[in-house]
């Protein structure tokens, strides 16, 4: 596997701040508006012109999705990677993202990400610097978050569940660094799609033993001792700092899926 960052320029592409609302990009005075799609779409307060607007919204939706479709129908096989944007370069969980989007080239997998700063850059970086595909999926959010530099193949959406629906459909695993409340969101998303057997041979890594170690024990200590699930959906959820042993799990699963299709 090749060192990240070997051979590499490690300047970083500036460019301009910029709002994403789907696939338009917005930059300087542009960039006023503060509502996001979502936003427009959930919120019922207000005028009720909503009525009239709304079917039209389902066009708006329908073509996010066949843009999204048409954008990763020929991505091989893949791996999301969630983490937080808030992690700095010179945090140890930066080297620790790339060193992973790197890793998972090396196994013959596409790294995606949300396509944001901090850790997804850090897997994004990984991933492009050993040769392999880096894929961001980018979401319009009320400040301004363009795609990272070291995506390679980008995607930006107006709606979360559009998204969510990308992940999903485009990944043969997740592996969670430490991250907020998106990250959460993603993790128990995936938790509930495998566990309800919308997807199958999924396997979910918590990467970061220090840090989700709460998590996990919580769910095992109170989920699962007063019967709100059982002990095989403990099993949803693998633990581990180690990347080769990431690595592994997500190749294992794929094995499996692949000798049942």
């Amino acid at each position: 596997m090749a060192e990240p960052g070997a051979n590499v320029d490690h300047t970083y592409p500036e460019h301009p701040r910029e709002k994403h609302r789907g696939p338009v990009v917005l930059r300087r005075s542009r960039r006023e508006e503060t509502s996001t799609t979502d936003q427009r779409l959930l919120d019922t307060r207000g005028p009720s012109d909503w009525v009239h607007t709304d079917p039209w919204r389902v066009l708006r939706i329908q073509a996010e999705f066949v843009e999204g479709f048409g954008a990763l129908a020929e991505v091989p096989r893949a791996v999301t990677v969630f983490g937080s944007a808030r992690t700095k370069r010179e945090h140890p969980e930066y080297e620790l993202g790339r060193k992973i989007g790197a890793a998972l080239v090396d196994a013959g997998f596409a790294a995606i990400t949300g396509g944001g700063p901090g850790a997804m850059e850090a897997v994004n970086r990984g991933a492009s610097e050993a040769g392999g595909l880096s894929i961001g999926l980018g979401i319009e959010l009320p400040f301004e978050q363009g795609l990272n530099p070291w995506v390679d193949l980008g995607v930006n959406f107006r709606y979360f569940f559009t998204r969510k629906t990308m992940f999903v459909k485009y990944s043969q695993a997740f592996i969670c660094l430490p991250g907020g409340f998106g990250t959460l969101d993603e993790l128990f998303e995936a938790l509930c799609l495998v566990q309800t057997k919308k997807v199958t041979k999924f396997p979910v890594v918590l990467f970061g033993k220090d840090y989700w170690r709460g998590l996990y024990e919580w769910i095992n200590d109170s989920v699962r001792r007063e019967g709100k699930i059982n002990e095989a959906d403990m099993n949803l959820l693998y633990l581990t700092d180690d990347i080769d042993d990431a690595v592994q799990v997500v190749r294992e699963a794929y094995q499996a899926w692949e000798d049942t299709h």
